[in-house]
């Protein structure tokens, strides 16, 4: 078994030099509940893409660029989300990558009107999923974007909601998923991002200080990315 990793960006330098980078996140998360391999690729390079058949499984990563760029290398990754929703090898994106799956099947994505949203939320689900596991009904999780899906793909299943984002997760049949939080982010990573940002937040009216305060720690991230983990495993089983 092998999951793959698309990078679409990193994280703060002040962060990856304490901490690592987004890929090293999603391993420790999901721990052992992926069995097999990992792989990495950084997408933004203009060397070969893999392809929809070199993994079991793909996490698109989060990133500092707005999907709204159309950048080229966006393109290019967008087509290769096409053919890993056509080859029927499970998928999920997390915030970046959340919009960008959004967008290359259709959907729309825009500056989140509500304004930035940044810190611990609380995540209400509004339809029952495997991806979420045991959590309950609303949750906490850690969060940080400006943009966001503003219509989501035909077809798409919302999953879940917050107070500034109304499709915070969706599903795409049976196996494809975008969560526009943080599931790799811990409590100590949330608030770095939120000492970096205090003067964007400040200026566009947030209270930091508050927001920091407000920062909890918890599983829930964990619990999605294992979720996923034994999803994925469960539909590499059923294809061999």
């Amino acid at each position: 078994m092998r999951a793959l990793i698309l990078v679409t960006g990193q994280t703060i330098p002040t962060i990856a030099e304490r901490r690592g980078e987004f890929p090293a996140w999603i391993r420790e998360r999901t721990g052992h509940a992926w069995r097999g391999e990992w792989g990495v690729h950084d997408v933004r390079s203009d060397g070969p893409l893999p392809g929809p058949n070199d993994a079991d499984a793909f996490v698109i990563t989060g990133s500092s660029s707005s999907v709204t760029e159309r950048a080229p290398w966006m393109l290019r990754v967008e087509a290769l989300i096409r053919e890993i929703v056509d080859s029927r090898r499970p998928l999920l994106g997390v915030c970046f990558g959340h919009q960008l799956i959004a967008q290359a099947l259709g959907g729309e994505v825009r500056q989140n009107p509500r304004g930035r949203e940044i810190g611990t939320v609380a995540v209400r689900r509004v339809e029952d999923d495997p991806l979420f596991g045991a959590l309950p009904r609303t949750f906490d999780i850690h969060a940080t974007h400006v943009d966001a899906v503003t219509r989501l793909p035909d077809g798409a299943s919302r999953l879940a909601e917050t107070s500034l984002d109304p499709n915070a997760a969706f599903r795409l049949g049976a196996r494809v998923w975008g969560v526009q939080f943080h599931p790799e982010f811990d409590a100590d990573v949330m608030r770095d991002y939120l000492r970096a940002r205090a003067e964007l937040v400040r200026g566009e009216g947030g209270d930091p200080d508050a927001l920091l305060a407000g920062v909890r720690d918890h599983t829930n991230g964990e619990t999605i990315l294992r979720a996923f983990a034994a999803l994925a495993e469960g539909e590499r089983l059923h294809r061999s």
